[in-house]
């Protein structure tokens, strides 16, 4: 209502022209012969637009100026995703060594992990990630917004939220996580450690008899029988050891 007496008595009909965005920072647009500024305290400093220095605001804002005066402050609080400190605490006992945050939002609702950085841009993302790579570790990223499809497409596993995940996201993506529910990435974790055990078993496996056969047909020991064995016979074997994931 406040933005609304600042800068028109009626918003109804009103057309809004000339809208530019600026950079990442927000966008600036005409309005009944005003003009509007709506996006963050980087967009404020660009414009020279004063804002209270005693805002206390937990969650994402966005500022609204009319006519290069602050008018107020939009608020998206954010809440703690169901089932997010049972997914770290579960992260932690499959062997993840360190969980970091990067997100545009502000200080308050990233401080629950073990490393989180603020209020960034899409390339800030990137430049952070960059960071963690150069440690020599594998970093996988999980995101659902346009915004993170950069780092999705850079770390070494990109994690998207399919079910409120944006296109971008999903595309960028190494694995697409069907839920919106981040109990399921220790599932994922646990799933794909079984499957890659099981691909190591059956390799060792089917190398092994392989060249088992080899030695005996080389002394003369192996016959036909022995090498239907190990081709058919492995396979077979190999099939049925698979079918434990589905477990």
């Amino acid at each position: 209502r406040s933005i609304q007496a600042a800068c028109t008595d009626d918003l109804t009909g009103v057309e809004v022209t000339d809208v530019q965005e600026r950079g990442g920072h927000g966008i600036t647009a005409q309005a009944d012969g005003h003009t509007i500024a709506a996006g963050n305290q980087r967009l404020m400093d660009a414009l020279n637009i004063a804002v209270p220095s005693d805002l206390n605001l937990n969650g994402t804002t966005v500022l609204v100026a009319c006519d290069g005066v602050y008018v107020g402050v939009i608020l998206v609080a954010d809440q703690v995703k169901a089932g997010a400190k049972e997914a770290l605490a579960k992260l932690k006992a499959v062997g993840v060594g360190k969980t970091v945050m990067l997100t545009g939002d502000g200080d308050a609702p990233a401080a629950a992990v073990d490393e989180y950085h603020s209020k960034l841009l899409p390339a800030d993302k990137v430049t952070l990630l960059e960071q963690l790579l150069e440690q020599e570790r594998p970093v996988a990223f999980v995101g659902d917004g346009v915004n993170d499809a950069p780092v999705l497409t850079r770390a070494d596993v990109g994690i998207a939220m399919g079910a409120m995940g944006s296109d971008a996201a999903i595309e960028a993506a190494d694995v697409v996580l069907m839920e919106d529910d981040l109990r399921k990435l220790p599932l994922a974790m646990a799933i794909a450690r079984k499957t890659l055990r099981i691909v190591r078993e059956n390799i060792v496996f089917a190398l092994a008899v392989k060249a088992l056969c080899l030695v005996f047909s080389a002394v003369g020991i192996a016959n036909m029988w022995w090498a239907i064995f190990a081709d058919v016979g492995v396979m077979v074997l190999c099939v049925c050891n698979a079918i434990r994931a589905l477990k």
